[in-house]
């Protein structure tokens, strides 16, 4: 992607001289998508087509893709993330999640080697992002939230540059496509709306195509039908072994695309599961939602071996209980007992939104752009 606005760094300041000079040659590539100035210049490399992602049918992972264990990064007094551990797996779509300012960008940056961790360890690949620079340069595709390119570098331009970077890169023509910039390659950066540089930001994330691709809202400024289409990107990318970091505030894209999700609230890692099995946790088993036909006393189910809880909200019934099946069976027996008519009966009607809203005391809608 662009380079990432980041003060506390004055590496990564971004300056249109360095990237006029990448084009032209001379040292080692930025992080797959994400300028660095650290990173100095780039030696331009032999141009291939290729169309995006790795191919092959999915490998038996032999070590996880991403290990993080134990890491901890403070600013000052703040503790900005604090014993955060969690692994992906080769070729996983692993999500993660949080309320703004839970910690979740600075455990990518930390992740990517873009800040240097108080204490812990990261591995990608199996490689350091400290130690190991030029390799996980090379490897791991890179969109963060915020970035700036230069202003008078037309969009063809930019995507060509970074092409260049990399020995067996993505089709140009491909990745516009999908993400909707066809149109725009003669269009100058500093013309582009919000939502197109973030379109941008992922195709300059993917044109190397990385090995592992962190995505930092990817999704953020599109509109619904470019959002559904990004999702299609990504789960082509998935299908040909790249694994994926996905960071982002919308449940839907979450439950989606992810095969496990980590949510981070103060810093920690407070769940860790499945999209359906943290959705299971948020109401503490399985659940039956029904309008009945006639009130009824809430004793007629509490009495139900299968039955935790009954819950009301307007003339709604939640029951929740144990084992979907003998819990409906039991719910609708015990009604048309006592004349009463379940209807609108919903199975299961907890989602990864709940989870979120019960961990984490805060609504997804109310959190805007989450870091």
């Amino acid at each position: 992607m662009g380079i990432p606005q980041i003060a506390a760094d004055p590496r990564l300041d971004a300056r249109a001289g360095h990237l006029q000079e990448a084009a032209s040659g001379g040292g080692r590539p930025p992080l797959n998508g994400a300028a660095s100035t650290s990173a100095g210049t780039v030696a331009t490399i032999s141009r291939q087509d290729g169309a995006i992602g790795t191919y092959g049918p999915r490998r038996a992972a032999s070590r996880p893709a991403v290990e993080i264990a134990h890491l901890r990064k403070t600013y000052g007094e703040l503790v900005a993330v604090d014993d955060v551990s969690f692994s992906v797996a080769e070729g996983e779509i692993f999500g993660i999640l949080g309320p703004n300012g839970a910690g979740k960008t600075t455990t990518v940056e930390c992740a990517i080697g873009l800040r240097p961790p108080d204490s812990g360890t990261v591995r990608l690949l199996g490689l350091d992002p400290q130690a190991d620079r030029d390799r996980v340069h090379e490897a791991v595709g890179v969109q963060l939230q915020a970035g700036a390119l230069p202003a008078k570098l037309r969009v063809a331009e930019i995507l060509h540059m970074y092409r260049s970077f990399y020995p067996d890169p993505a089709d140009v023509g491909e990745l516009t496509e999908v993400l909707g910039l066809a149109g725009k390659l003669k269009d100058y950066y500093k013309s582009l709306s919000g939502g197109q540089r973030q379109r941008l930001s992922v195709a300059l994330a993917l044109i190397g195509r990385p090995k592992v691709a962190v995505l930092d809202e990817m999704t953020t400024g599109l509109d619904p039908q470019a959002r559904r289409d990004a999702w299609a990107l990504i789960e082509g990318i998935r299908g040909r072994g790249v694994t994926i970091v996905l960071v982002t505030h919308f449940m839907e894209e979450a439950e989606r695309l992810c095969d496990r999700v980590a949510l981070i609230d103060g810093g920690r890692v407070v769940a860790l599961d499945t999209p359906a099995g943290l959705a299971a946790r948020a109401r503490g088993g399985k659940s039956v939602r029904f309008v009945p036909s006639v009130p009824f006393d809430d004793r007629l189910l509490t009495g139900l071996a299968e039955v935790r809880r009954v819950e009301r909200e307007g003339q709604h019934v939640t029951v929740t209980g144990t084992g979907t099946g003998e819990l409906v069976n039991a719910v609708i027996l015990a009604l048309h007992t006592a004349g009463v008519t379940a209807r609108d009966v919903q199975l299961d009607s907890s989602n990864l939104e709940d989870a979120f809203v019960k961990l984490t005391g805060n609504h997804p809608d109310q959190e805007g752009a989450a870091r």
